[in-house]
């Protein structure tokens, strides 16, 4: 007869089945998880699973290697997890690690891999270990990218050397991108991307307004209006060739190099016609005999050749410097301020074209140097003529004219300054100065259309005249005499 089990005898059993269960499940749950591309009989042979025995090749087993760079740690605990990474978004892609490769796979206890990209040429034959302490990895030979488990898988890798491929037996990972996600909706991208370069384009229709309204209407098409058109155009070409240097995954590093040779010529093209327009207010006020005829037309062709002259010269200057003169491994890519470009380091150069991806700093200090000269030298002719000004009891129709011109060239001048600081400070890589320069050149076109046309009574008249089919007359002696009755200025 059977002898049915107590109670007590039934609670320990279930408690030793609990106790068992728990310890096969901890230690499944505690294994660490090593991603594998293949099975775990199979090989990558030219960048297909196939099994290990039909090549003559070993099936992959991993070496791990500690946080400070120990060998062969060993890891008797772990379990293979097969199959290829989810990247979602992210863009995946393969990296090789084979004999005398600039590549180093590094497959550390805890499943993390992390990738070495060994940056020096002479440093190719150090060992792993080498390149795991924190002094050499922030001394500048290597760049490191961490793979989180699920990010990856590795492999074996075997090329059988046909079609005329050399024979490689290594390492094969492939793993996600290690760039983060950016979706059009967080706001750094909606700002940069987005804002920006709409404030590019309103900022381009706002100047080119301001443009037409001084070539189009003949009364102010005098010198002074001639320099402002002049100034508009300039700052219409720096906003277009900006505007292309946003958006980086769609142009080449030619285009990019070309558009940074659009974008600082016409920005210095800019500056040196606002200094021909200081300079000629300047000598007008000291001029005793002031007389405002239709020789603008010969002194615009000398002012021409003073600034094309000298901005053609700056400009050759500086490609001469970025091509010639700057040192090797020393072109980075000056991350726009508003493209948000990575910086890219060139650690050689093989040809004019070859890694030119930005213009390079010595370039960039060749157009910006002269920039800052200009700078001082217009706070000269400010301080002076305004003095000039205050010291004036007495003047006519002419120098009230050229004390309206002194005004808006002096605003002119600090929108520009205060545009041109900005970009130098966004520069400096923190977010908040990019985001006030983007602001800054958002404001420099309504500031400018605010200078030169809506606090201008005599122009605002003008533009209403036209709409109003009164054409105001044309005169050899320019707005100033053809409205001399008219209060509007």
């Amino acid at each position: 007869m059977l002898k049915m089990p107590t109670p007590t005898t039934t609670r320990a059993f279930a408690i030793i089945v609990l106790s068992v269960i728990g310890y096969a499940h901890s230690t499944t749950t505690s294994s660490v998880r090593i991603n594998k591309c293949c099975e775990k009989f199979e090989v990558v042979y030219d960048g297909k699973c196939t099994v290990a025995d039909t090549v003559n090749a070993t099936v992959w087993k991993p070496e791990f290697i500690g946080r400070k760079g120990e060998r062969n740690v060993q890891v008797d605990n772990y379990r293979f997890v097969i199959g290829l990474p989810d990247c979602g978004t992210k863009q995946k892609f393969n990296i090789y690690e084979y004999h005398d490769s600039f590549d180093k796979l590094i497959l550390f206890p805890d499943g993390q891999l992390r990738h070495l990209i060994l940056r020096q040429h002479g440093s190719m034959h150090a060992s792993k270990g080498s390149y795991l302490e924190e002094d050499n990895i922030d001394a500048g030979d290597t760049i490191q990218y961490d793979y989180a488990q699920g990010l990856y898988c590795m492999d074996r890798a075997i090329g059988s050397g046909s079609e005329g491929s050399e024979f490689m037996e290594g390492l094969i990972a492939k793993v996600c991108s290690p760039k983060e996600e950016t979706h059009w909706t967080d706001s750094d991208v909606m700002l940069r991307k987005i804002i920006n370069p709409i404030c590019h384009g309103l900022a381009m229709i706002i100047l080119l307004i301001v443009a037409i309204i001084y070539f189009v209407l003949p009364t102010l098409r005098d010198l002074v209006g001639n320099m402002v058109t002049t100034i508009t155009m300039c700052l219409i070409v720096s906003q277009a060739a900006d505007l292309v240097r946003i958006f980086t995954e769609f142009s080449n590093h030619v285009s990019f190099l070309i558009a940074d040779l659009f974008f600082y010529v016409s920005l210095l093209g800019a500056f040196f016609w606002l200094n021909a327009m200081g300079y000629y207010i300047w000598k007008m006020f000291r001029t005793r005999n002031v007389f405002l005829r239709v020789s603008d037309g010969r002194k615009y062709c000398w002012y021409s050749g003073y600034a094309w002259g000298c901005t053609g010269t700056m400009a050759a200057i500086a490609v001469f410097a970025h091509f010639f003169l700057d040192l090797p491994g020393s072109n980075t890519a000056s991350s726009s301020s508003n493209s948000g470009t990575e910086t890219v380091h060139h650690p050689m150069r093989e040809s004019f074209f070859e890694g030119q991806d930005n213009i390079s700093w010595l370039g960039i200090a060749v157009f910006f140097t002269p920039i800052a000269f200009i700078i001082i030298v217009n706070i000269f002719f400010v301080v002076t003529t305004l003095r000039f000004i205050n010291r004036m009891h007495t003047y006519g129709r002419i120098h009230h004219k050229l004390r309206c011109s002194f005004v808006m060239f002096t605003l002119i001048f600090v929108t520009m300054s205060v545009a041109w600081l900005f970009l130098i400070l966004s520069w400096l890589h923190f977010d908040g100065l990019l985001y006030m320069h983007i602001i800054a050149n958002a404001l420099q076109a309504p500031c400018i259309l605010y200078i030169c046309v809506l606090r201008q009574k005599h122009v605002t008249f003008l533009v209403k005249s036209c709409f109003r089919d009164q054409a105001p007359q044309t005169t050899e002696w320019g707005d100033e005499m053809t409205y001399m009755n008219g209060g509007d200025y």
